[in-house]
Parts: C-alpha cells; sequence; structure tokens
C-alpha cells in the first residue's frame, strides 16, 4: 500500500545516523515488547505478514512520531482485539473482563529456546515451475495494490536482472490478508541505481532487491 510505512526512496526525513555499538534494546520495555509479540504470535491467530501489515494501519501521524517498537506495541494491541484473544476494555484497564476464560499459555518459558532455533522459515518444499532465471532482464510491474506488498514504490516500473532464484516461498500479499501462502518463486534482482533514480546516482552503484515472482514480468 501506498503509504508512509514504504519509506525508501522518500527525501526530507533527515540523515540516517547509524549509533555504534548500538544494543539490541535500548530500554527494557523494548524487549518486552519484542518477547510479548513471540509469546502471542504463538496462538498462530495470525502470520508475519498479516503482523507486517497491521503496522501499515496505523494512521500516518501516529507512525511518523512512534519510535520502532512503539509501533510493535500499537501493531500488536490491534492484533489482540481483532483475534478475539482479549477485549478492548482489557487492554485499557489491565484486568480481564469478568467471565473471561483462563487459558494454558501457547508458548511456555521451557518451549522458548526451542522456538526461537526452529524460528518461522517462510520456504516451502511444494514444486512450481520457476518462470524466470539468472541473467535474464525483467521489470518489476507498475501495481499499486490498497493492501499489503513487498514491492517498493521506487522499483515499480523499473528493469533489472535476476541474479539468483531462492527457491519457493510464501508470497506475502496474500498471506497478510488470510488468502492463502500462494507459494512461489522468491528472486534477486538487481537494479543499476540510475534506472531508479536517475542521472544524480552513481552509474557504479546498484540495489539488490528480493521479489517475489508475481511481483515481475519480462523487460
Amino acid at each position: 500500500m501506498n503509504g508512509v510505512h514504504d519509506m525508501g526512496g522518500m527525501q526530507g526525513m533527515g540523515p540516517v545516523r547509524p549509533e555504534k555499538n548500538e544494543p539490541v534494546f535500548h530500554e527494557r520495555w523494548e524487549g518486552r515488547s519484542y518477547a510479548l509479540t513471540r509469546a502471542l504470535g504463538a496462538w498462530r491467530k495470525w502470520n508475519i505478514d498479516a503482523g507486517r501489515h497491521e503496522r501499515e494501519l496505523l494512521p500516518a501521524v501516529d507512525y511518523l512520531g512512534m519510535s520502532y517498537y512503539e509501533s510493535w506495541i500499537a501493531r500488536l494491541e490491534q492484533l489482540l482485539i481483532k483475534s478475539g484473544l482479549v477485549t478492548r476494555t482489557e487492554i485499557e484497564t489491565g484486568k480481564p473482563e469478568p467471565g473471561s476464560v483462563k487459558t494454558t499459555p501457547a508458548l511456555r518459558a521451557d518451549m522458548v529456546p526451542e522456538a526461537i532455533r526452529k524460528g518461522s522459515p517462510a520456504n516451502r518444499n511444494v514444486p512450481a515451475v520457476a518462470r524466470f532465471k539468472a541473467g535474464q532482464r525483467v521489470r518489476a510491474r507498475n501495481m499499486h495494490p490498497p493492501g499489503h506488498t513487498r514491492l517498493p514504490r521506487y522499483a515499480r516500473g523499473k528493469a533489472g536482472t535476476i541474479i539468483r532464484d531462492y527457491g519457493v516461498f510464501v508470497f506475502p500479499d496474500t498471506n497478510a490478508h488470510f488468502l492463502g501462502e500462494k507459494p512461489q518463486h522468491l528472486y534477486s534482482v538487481r537494479f543499476a541505481a540510475r534506472e531508479l533514480w536517475g542521472a544524480v546516482a552513481s552509474p557504479k552503484d546498484a540495489l539488490y532487491i528480493d521479489l517475489w515472482e508475481e511481483y515481475l514480468e519480462r523487460a
């Protein structure tokens, strides 16, 4: 979707200042927000793509004023309410509503190490014929879906070259809306910087973007 969440190529956002020796979490609550996301995700009421899309649904004025993990918490609240795991009143009061059912956590402390080790792989071992191959020229489709997509705006309509076929992966555009995984080939595509940014870009620079097959057409 064409919102402020797709910020690649946008101007006026200020310089990027890398933080030397940056910690994984700047504050204890940031680590807790990550842990909550993993623990509640174990209920399998949503998937990673639905979670990303929920963050895209945050109002632009709110999103731009949030830190990274503040947006995680705001997204998580909406996922919990929409999935029926909690009510808005329970979020606001921090107390269970009368008569609410007490359930066993889907992720217990003793299960965490194995859950972290396994992760949530998005590759799928299913047959799928690849439409493109390494070295082939392709063009990113000029598409503007109202829902979730991983095709950045600045690459749409631009021509590039297939560098690598990663194999078959879950398609986020459908998975985010619970319309099925629609597994398909995922490619690394090389775009010359001048193809994306024009003559002001260095002729020596290039950008490699991982793009699903459905995003691409023959150039």
